[in-house]
């Protein structure tokens, strides 16, 4: 047995009952599984170890210390996350003795701190520089002094050319490259011969070109692209740092070149039925269009019929096609504020398979009948040609509705508008009944000027336009679900999961915070959900209440395997509305065609066996485009208040970590960071069920979805990042501090200097 392994020492405690302080292996164990740093204090308490006890509790953490388990950065301990016998390191570079040190590249610092250091035994041969990979054999090595590890070298994996953008700073002589991205820390050297006449503060296209020894990596500036505000510019770094395709190869163009244009042959005439088109005012294209009346059917009295029409994407782009291999690459379009990077070329996005008004186009429709009570009775699927009525904005058809019809919507209010609105009314009932979740969180939307700069931050108003349409599209997306499941056909889902037992249990720790219990036994429903929002939402804490809840939610994903929508609060669902857009929309009228024999165009048999994978990919592509356009957003949000630097803003806090807040602004919802080291004048221990920092002398807290006035210090508009001071104090919560603390705090929180 090791001394690790042996049980702690059994002492007396005050009423002369025996303890047992810990032993080394609970003590490593507790240190390794916290979130956070701690310190003797921390584990005194977890262990309840009192009086004398405390000082065998610091002579056994020193042990440890000394045997590498645990290392101490400012009086607080981590326990040594252990590297696995073989690894890749990145080498570092030499230390103040000549000893060539490295790290390993596959490590989480946010959640395990610092990297340990690790010492390079070197070989003859090749002698590795900074910034190569190597492949190595590694060992503890707790008697070598400033190291964590010792690595014999096994090989030099290959140095890839690596094409990225950056910021060129000019230098006395040279020059470096400022990274785009917030996680990237590192710079890159420019010397004088490689910097290709690029200014101050250019955008540039670069490549990582060499290392030697001791030295830095080295690039070479390959294009210069302008000024980082220019227009497209914000953009360019999120298509090259996500690597977003924006080029169509010339075999894709030759495919369109042939298209051939549809026929009335196989299609039910629509034509006659004025569908229209509700988007938002600067769309391009328009994949859905739809059309209600109320039903002559005697037996269905009140009741409703509605047809949802989508571009027949699927006539034009074939399984096996390179279309459809760029199509699925790409697998979503992505949507920046000063362009759009398409999943199909613009020739069929923006015309062929748009539904142009008074232009005759494919279509795949669905027919749906609804009761009064808006619980639909039945709907089949139609493979047709229609012709666009009209092409409305959502303000301009909510402005009809509202008694102000422009000449455009005057003549179809009463035909066309008013019936949609009906039939939407009875919809919404049945909507309520089913009770989907409610989060109420405005998104924000760019406005830019003629020059691609930032003009305005709006955040647009929710109309019963939205609504409407956004209803329309998931009853069709539910009737597409439900007629391939009839069917047995293969299909491509959008699945929502529950939340998970760690997050619901988590969520009902904060809860229980603020007076709130959440049931913890059996299946979360949206509604239970639906009653917490609506009994805080006139609180100061409602926003904090939706970002929470927010977070407790499960990713929705595609996947051939049916686990239904939470969040929708449906059985089976499945997305039909958009194949402009989603690759995912393209499987399922594929599928449609083949299951109801609507001709060319169906699911291939090839197809059918590679749906997981299919969904898989489609699922990444979703997350990389949703990464990239937030990162936009930041960064000419970024570029926007770079002029404001010393300026004073409302928000709240939107995020808390051991590190720091994050504070969203009130006024154009940026999202800045403040380091917790410049936060007050104690010491901020971070709970994680509060969901808050908190004063260890004074507790004084700063919460989630608390209200602050910052002062903006730095802005880095190619990176997007925003560093903020706080200037208002936090608040003083007795019962909170109590809780974490045990003792009231002493006095009040210091006021902050402004």
């Amino acid at each position: 047995m090791t001394d690790a392994e042996q049980p702690g020492p059994k002492r007396k405690g005050k009423s002369g009952s025996a303890t047992s302080l810990p032993s080394k292996d609970a003590i490593l164990e507790f240190i390794r599984a916290s979130p956070a740093k701690i310190g003797k204090r921390e584990i005194a308490r977890a262990f309840n170890v009192k009086g004398d006890d405390r000082i065998i509790l610091k002579r056994m953490l020193r042990e440890l210390a000394e045997a590498g388990g645990v290392t101490k950065s400012r009086k607080r301990l981590r326990g040594k996350a252990q590297l696995r016998p073989v690894t890749v390191l990145e080498i570092a570079g030499n230390d103040d003795n000549g000893e060539l040190f490295a790290f390993p590249i596959d490590w989480n610092e946010t959640a395990e701190g610092p990297p340990p250091r690790v010492l390079m035994k070197l070989k003859p041969g090749r002698t590795p520089g900074s910034g190569d990979h190597v492949l190595s054999r590694i060992e503890p090595a707790p008697e070598i002094d400033g190291f964590d590890y010792v690595a014999m070298p096994i090989k030099i994996l290959p140095r890839e050319r690596i094409h990225q953008l950056g910021i060129f700073r000019k230098l006395k002589e040279g020059g470096v490259i400022e990274p785009t991205e917030k996680k990237q820390l590192r710079e890159w050297r420019i010397a004088p011969n490689e910097m290709e006449g690029a200014k101050d503060g250019e955008l540039v296209r670069f490549e990582v070109t060499k290392t030697g020894q001791a030295l830095a990596p080295r690039a070479r500036i390959m294009e210069r692209l302008g000024h980082p505000e220019g227009e497209r510019a914000i953009s360019m770094i999120a298509i090259e740092n996500y690597s977003l395709p924006t080029v169509f190869q010339p075999s894709v163009k030759a495919e369109i070149a042939g298209l051939k244009s549809p026929t009335l042959r196989g299609r039910d005439d629509l034509r006659k039925i004025p569908l229209i088109t509700i988007d938002p005012a600067d769309a391009r294209d328009h994949d859905d269009a739809v059309w209600a009346a109320p039903d002559d059917d005697p037996g269905n009295q009140g009741g409703f019929v509605v047809i949802v029409a989508i571009a027949d994407v699927s006539f034009y782009v074939r399984p096996g096609t390179a279309l459809d291999s760029e199509a699925l690459k790409r697998g979503n379009s992505v949507y920046f504020p000063d362009q759009v990077v398409p999943m199909l070329p613009e020739a069929l996005s923006n015309d062929l398979c748009s539904l142009k008004e008074d232009v005759d186009r494919p279509c795949l429709a669905v027919r749906m009948v609804f009761n009064s009570e808006g619980h639909k009775r039945d709907h089949r699927f139609i493979r047709g040609m229609m012709r666009s009525a009209a092409k409305l904005a959502y303000p301009e058809a909510q402005a009809a509705i509202d008694g102000h019809p422009s000449a455009t919507t005057k003549p179809l209010l009463e035909s066309v508008l008013k019936p949609l609105w009906a039939a939407y009314a009875a919809l919404r009932t049945a909507r309520d009944k089913r009770g989907p979740l409610e989060l109420d969180l405005p998104e924000r939307k760019i406005i830019l000027d003629e020059e691609g700069r930032v003009a305005r931050i709006a955040t647009p108003e929710r109309l019963d336009a939205h609504r409407l349409i956004e209803e329309f599209m998931i009853q069709a997306n539910v009737a597409a679900a439900e007629t391939l499941e009839a069917m047995k056909s293969p299909l491509i889902y959008r699945i929502h999961d529950a939340p998970g037992e760690e997050k619901v249990n988590a969520l009902s720790d904060f809860l229980a915070t603020i007076g709130i219990s959440l049931p913890k036994a059996g299946l979360m429903q949206p509604s239970q959900f639906n009653r917490i929002l609506g009994k805080m939402k006139d609180s100061d804490i409602s926003e904090l209440v939706n970002e929470v809840i927010l977070r407790s939610q499960a990713q929705a994903e595609y996947s051939p395997n049916n686990l239904g929508h939470f969040g929708l609060n449906l059985r089976r669902y499945a997305h039909f509305t958009s194949p402009i857009r989603r690759y995912a929309d393209l499987i399922v009228h594929r599928a449609l065609i083949r299951a109801l024999k609507f001709g060319p165009g169906g699911l291939a048999d090839e197809e059918i066996g590679g749906l997981d994978k299919v969904a898989e990919q489609i699922s990444q592509s979703e997350r990389r485009a949703m990464a990239a356009e937030r990162e936009t957003v930041d960064r000419l949000i970024a570029i926007h208040l770079s002029g404001q630097v010393g300026a004073t803003f409302a928000g709240r806090i939107s995020g808390v970590t051991r590190s720091g807040l994050f504070v969203k602004l009130n006024e154009n919802g940026a999202d800045g960071f403040i380091p917790a080291s410049t936060i007050g004048r104690d010491y901020y221990v971070h709970s994680e069920v509060d969901h808050a920092l908190i004063g260890e002398r004074t507790g004084e807290t700063y919460r989630l979805g608390d209200r602050v006035e910052v002062r903006l210090v730095e802005a880095h508009p190619a990176a997007g990042a925003l560093r903020f001071k706080l200037v208002s104090d936090g608040r003083f919560d007795l019962k909170l501090a109590r809780r974490k603390r045990g003792p009231a705090p002493r006095g009040k929180p210091p006021r902050r200097g402004r």
